[in-house]
């Protein structure tokens, strides 16, 4: 007989590409905002307008609070990380320029800055360790004069390794350059403070660890930046609206276009959750987890695992492969035979894949979250088991 997970129940271990399932109050912010508000913020001076723009208000300051931000104006909203790292890219580099960044990117950072080198911006990747890690040491020996920039994930979305945020921040403001920080993976599962990893931009994902709705992230932009970063689109603000020019201050100059104010009013309850949990809590719950996942394949014959060996040093992502199983068939098995569903191959960042040797076949991926349980982990463990000896 095959492992039952009980019901028919599926077991969701792809957190690391979203999270679920939602926190309730979620479902219920957008709920109330288009039953009760409905109203376009800041485009009129109506009451549901005004109650509108101040779900947008509330929002950014919870946000801000998380962050360890003084003025949550300094937080621009987008639809992902991947939009807020294409304004900062995008906005910051010229031609002449340097950037620095790692070997284990996403290609939210990747194709843009491919992009930005046929415009003649000046490319340093460092390579990161078999298992993920950047070293402080090889950052330091790629700056150069002409050293705009150091953008680089807090963890790998393929390994969940944990990048050293603070040590590089300060690195980066003793040489009088800028750090941009892709933290899609940890916003909400790891503690951030802007100030004390001297972060000058911060990209995140509303939909993951903050536990918003698809459609929403957003960007930290350190106080005097928005003079020399370009706004990725223009338009109307719903200020400053006598000006046939885009306005020069935050947010504004960097959220054209009406907002996803139903979007915006989840992610504020998905990060009022995740301040009343408390991101130390989360974080216990899911090493927790990642630890015991980590220690039963240890125990498994053809289990090949990357990344480092401790749950301490990722995030609860964690990519292996099973001897003679490519990544697809397995996932399939996984989801087929057992209800586990889990993402395989190459994760968007084939870069980190030839980091870590996987490349091209990929791995797959269980991304845990703050809702699995430990018997979800026995029942996958058994499940691996089975697929490894060909039952």
């Amino acid at each position: 007989m095959e492992p039952d997970p009980g019901k028919n129940q599926l077991i969701y271990f792809d957190n690391a590409a979203t999270s679920w399932p939602k926190p309730a109050g979620m479902m219920g912010a957008m709920g109330y905002y288009n039953e009760m508000i409905g109203g376009s913020p800041g485009r009129s001076g109506h009451r549901r307008s005004l109650d509108a723009g101040r779900i947008i208000l509330e929002t950014r300051e919870v946000l801000a609070e998380l962050f360890g931000i003084d003025d949550s104006l300094r937080i621009a909203f987008t639809k992902n990380a991947t939009e807020a790292l294409n304004i900062a890219l995008l906005g910051i580099l010229h031609s002449g320029d340097h950037v620095i960044t790692s070997s284990m990117e996403h290609n939210s950072v990747m194709r843009p800055l491919r992009f930005l080198e046929t415009q003649g911006v000046q490319i340093s990747v460092v390579s990161c360790s078999g298992d993920g890690r950047l070293s402080p040491e090889d950052v330091h020996a790629a700056i150069r004069p002409q050293t705009r920039l150091l953008v680089v994930t807090h963890a790998s979305n393929v390994t969940g390794t944990i990048q050293p945020i603070a040590e590089l921040g300060h690195i980066v403001r003793d040489h009088g350059f800028l750090f941009c920080v892709d933290a899609a993976q940890t916003a909400g599962a790891l503690p951030i403070h802007v100030d004390e990893m001297a972060i000058d931009l911060l990209a995140f994902s509303g939909h993951k660890s903050l536990f918003g709705p698809q459609g929403t992230g957003g960007l930290y932009i350190r106080e005097g930046i928005e003079r020399h970063l370009r706004p990725l689109m223009m338009g109307g603000t719903g200020s400053r609206s006598e000006f046939e020019v885009q306005p020069d201050f935050m947010p504004d100059k960097y959220e054209s276009g009406t907002p996803n104010t139903i979007g915006l009013a989840g992610l504020g309850a998905g990060v009022r959750f995740v301040l009343t949990e408390g991101v130390e809590a989360i974080r216990s719950k899911e090493e927790g987890l990642t630890e015991r996942f980590l220690k039963g394949l240890a125990s498994l014959k053809g289990i090949a695992v990357y990344g480092p060996p401790d749950a301490a040093s990722r995030t609860a992502a964690v990519s292996f492969n099973i001897a003679g199983v490519s990544p697809s068939e397995a996932a399939l098995e996984l989801d087929e035979r057992f209800g586990i569903l889990c993402r395989p191959g190459l994760h968007c960042a084939p870069a980190a894949h030839r980091t870590i040797g996987t490349f091209s076949q990929g791995t797959i991926r269980f991304g845990f979250g703050y809702f699995n349980k430990d018997e979800e982990i026995s029942f996958a463990l058994e499940a691996i088991r089975s697929l490894a000896a060909g039952d």
